[in-house]
C-alpha cells in the first residue's frame, strides 16, 4: 500500500487529500503539529509527503532539513498560501519535489502526488543487474536475460555506473531503457542525491524548457509564479532525458550551454544559475540521420554519448524469451490472483516467431491480456491476442455487438472457472479495452486521451502501467 503523509495545521486541506485518493491503493495520513511528522517518517513506509511551509511551532522548512538526514529521496511536495513567495522558492532550492498553493485543487493535487510517487519508485526500487537465477522473493525490478547480448550490457553498466561521465542509452521503444539509466543511477555515487526523469517528448517546447530550466513570472501565457526547473531542482543529483531525440534546436542549444559549464537561466530571467548533475539520456531516433539533416545538433550528441550503451531489441536476444516469460508469469499470477504455469508449446512457437515491434513492454502487455482471458492454468493459443498472430487487434473497427459478444465470454469465462471477483476482474477488463480505444482514437497522444477520459495525464499514465497497456501495442496497426 502506498502511503503519502500530509502536515498542515488546517485539517480542510488534509480532508481534501484524503478524498482525492478515496478508493485508490493510496493510504493518507495526517498530522497537524511539526513534532509529530519525524516520528511517522520514521515508523511509516511514507512515500510522499504534503507539508505546510507555515506551520505554527516550526517553518516546513526546518521540518524538511531534517527529513533530508532521514531519508533523503523521499518526495516533498510543500503547500503554500502566498504563490510569489520567496520562502516558496527556498523550498525548491532545498530539494523540494514541488509545491500546492492553496487553495489546492483536487486535479492538481492527484496528478502532483501521483507523479510524485512513480519517482519515488524510480529512485528507491532496486533494479538487479544479474545473469543469475533470480530469487522469488527478489523486490523491485529485475533486468531479466543470460543472453551474451544482455551479459555485455551488465557489463557496460557496471563500467559506467561509478563513473561521473554522461550515458546515452540507445535502444528500440520497449527494450527497458529506463531500466538500465536507473541501475545505472543506483550504481553510483550519486545514489543518495535525487534521481529525476524527463520525458522530452511528452511535452511542447516552451513547457520542456520550463521543466527543465524554470521560468520567470510572465515568461510566457499562463506562467503566473516562478518556478524551479528540475536542473536547478536535481543540483547533486542525475537527469534522465527519456525521448533526447525529440528537443527542439532551441532546447539542445541550452542543454549544450549547461553540459559545458553547467549554468543556465530560467525560461524567460536574466539571472545565470549553476547546478551540478549527471545526465543519462535515452533514445529510440537514428542520432546520426537526425544531425545529417540538421535536427540534432553534433556538438551536443558528443556531449551526451560520452559513454554509449545499445540495448539489443527482443528479437536478437538469443534465448531470453523464455526466461522473460516465467518471469513475468511470476510476476502476473501474483497481481491477477491467477495460477498460470507455462504456455503450451504451440503457445511458445507463436510467441518466439513473432517479431516483438514493441519489445519487452508488448511481452508484458500481451501476457497479462492472456492471462486475464485464460481459463486453464495453461495459456493456450486460444487465449493469445490476435496481434502475435499477424492479425488486426479485435478493439480496431470492432462492432459494438462483437464486443457486447466478447464480453459475454468474458464472463462466462469467469463463471466456468468459478470465480469470486467478478465485479473486480470485469471493470478491469472493461477498463483495459476502454484505455485501448481512446489511445487507439488518438494515435498515442496521452494528453488528448486524458481529456477524452476525463482524467489527468498522470492518472492514464498509472492506469496504463496497472493493465499493461502501451501506446506501441494500441496503434501499430497505423504505422
Amino acid at each position: 500500500m502506498t502511503q503519502i503523509l500530509v502536515v498542515d495545521d488546517d485539517r480542510a486541506v488534509a480532508r481534501l487529500v484524503q478524498r482525492c485518493f478515496e478508493g485508490s491503493a493510496v493510504d493518507v495520513l495526517t498530522a497537524q503539529r511539526a513534532a509529530e511528522v519525524i516520528p511517522l517518517i520514521e515508523n511509516h513506509a511514507v512515500d510522499v509527503l504534503l507539508l505546510d511551509i507555515m506551520l505554527p511551532e516550526i517553518s516546513g522548512l526546518e521540518i524538511a532539513r531534517q527529513i533530508r538526514k532521514i531519508d533523503s529521496k523521499l518526495p516533498i511536495i510543500f503547500v503554500t498560501g502566498r504563490d510569489d513567495s520567496e520562502t516558496t522558492i527556498e523550498a525548491m532550492k532545498l530539494g523540494a519535489y514541488d509545491y500546492l498553493v492553496k487553495p489546492l485543487d483536487v486535479g492538481m493535487v492527484q496528478e502532483l502526488v501521483e507523479r510524485a510517487i512513480e519517482n519515488r519508485r524510480l529512485m528507491h526500487e532496486p533494479v538487479v543487474l544479474t545473469p543469475q537465477q533470480e530469487d522469488e522473493n527478489e523486490t523491485g525490478d529485475l533486468l531479466v536475460g543470460r543472453s551474451p547480448q544482455m551479459l555485455a550490457v551488465y557489463k557496460e553498466v557496471g563500467r559506467v555506473a561509478a563513473q561521473n561521465v554522461n550515458v546515452l542509452i540507445r535502444g528500440e521503444s520497449g527494450s527497458g531503457k529506463e531500466l538500465i539509466a536507473r541501475a545505472i543511477y543506483q550504481h553510483s555515487n550519486r545514489n543518495d542525491q535525487p534521481f529525476l526523469a524527463v520525458n522530452c517528448a511528452a511535452l511542447s517546447e516552451t513547457l520542456l524548457e520550463s521543466e527543465l530550466f524554470g521560468h520567470e513570472k510572465g515568461a510566457f501565457t499562463g506562467a503566473d509564479s516562478r518556478r524551479i526547473g528540475k536542473f536547478e531542482q536535481c543540483n547533486g543529483g542525475t537527469i534522465f532525458l527519456d525521448e533526447v531525440g525529440d528537443m527542439s534546436l532551441t532546447i539542445q542549444a541550452k542543454v549544450l550551454r549547461l553540459l559545458q559549464d553547467q549554468r543556465f537561466e530560467r525560461l524567460g530571467g536574466a539571472e545565470t544559475i549553476t547546478t551540478d548533475v549527471r545526465i543519462i539520456s535515452a533514445t529510440n531516433r537514428d542520432l546520426e540521420e537526425m544531425i545529417a539533416d540538421g535536427d540534432f545538433r553534433l556538438d551536443l550528441f558528443h556531449r551526451l554519448k560520452s559513454f554509449e550503451i545499445a540495448i539489443p531489441p527482443l528479437r536478437d536476444r538469443d534465448g531470453d524469451l523464455e526466461q522473460l516469460v516465467q518471469y513475468f508469469l511470476k510476476q502476473f499470477n501474483k497481481q491477477l490472483g491467477k495460477e498460470i504455469t507455462g504456455l503450451s508449446a504451440e503457445s511458445l512457437a507463436r510467441l518466439k516467431s513473432y517479431d516483438w515491434p514493441g519489445n519487452i513492454r508488448e511481452l508484458q502487455g500481451v501476457l497479462r491480456k492472456s492471462m486475464l482471458m485464460a481459463t486453464s492454468t495453461v495459456l493456450a493459443p486460444e487465449w493469445l491476442p490476435p496481434e502475435v498472430f499477424g492479425e488486426a487487434s479485435p478493439t480496431r473497427g470492432t462492432s459494438s455487438g462483437n464486443q457486447d459478444d466478447a464480453f459475454d465470454v468474458f464472463l462466462g469465462q469467469l463463471e466456468s472457472r468459478d470465480s469470486e471477483d467478478m465485479y473486480a476482474e470485469s471493470l478491469e477488463w472493461m477498463e483495459h479495452r476502454l484505455l485501448s480505444f481512446v489511445l487507439d482514437k488518438t494515435a498515442g497522444n496521452q494528453s488528448k486521451a486524458a481529456v477524452l477520459l476525463g482524467i489527468t495525464r498522470g492518472s492514464l499514465r498509472h492506469k496504463m502501467r496497472a493493465l499493461g497497456i502501451t501506446v506501441e501495442q494500441v496503434v501499430k496497426g497505423d504505422e
